[in-house]
């Protein structure tokens, strides 16, 4: 029998302060390639987050103000269903990063 702990995805791996910083560096000339609208975090949201992230690995996301959850609660949210790293969240925007597995574009400093 499964429960609901089991099913939920592993948490994000954690960035150091050093690599946070160069990634929001990186990210401050991107534009959002997804939205969170009036639905929340849907299948359809969490399924364009990987698409996106497996093509750029860093992404913007906004949250629009008619989401029905907190702009931190759903980047939080989004970023545990894709398996995706919370870089930073300002204002309505979020930053998400997820290494390719296989050609990573970019080197986090140590």
């Amino acid at each position: 029998m499964s429960t609901a702990a089991e099913n939920k995805p592993a948490p994000p791996p954690a960035l150091s302060g050093t690599a946070a910083r160069y990634l929001r560096g990186l990210g401050h000339a991107l534009d959002p390639v997804v939205q969170i609208g009036k639905e929340g975090v849907t299948d359809g949201v969490v399924k364009a987050t990987c698409a996106a992230l497996l093509t750029h690995e860093l992404i913007k996301v906004r949250v629009l103000g008619e989401a029905p959850v907190d702009r931190r609660e759903a980047a939080a949210d989004l970023a545990a269903r894709a398996e995706a790293s919370l870089a930073q969240v300002l204002g309505r925007t979020a930053l998400l990063y997820k290494r390719h597995p296989k050609k990573p574009k970019i080197v986090l400093p140590r």
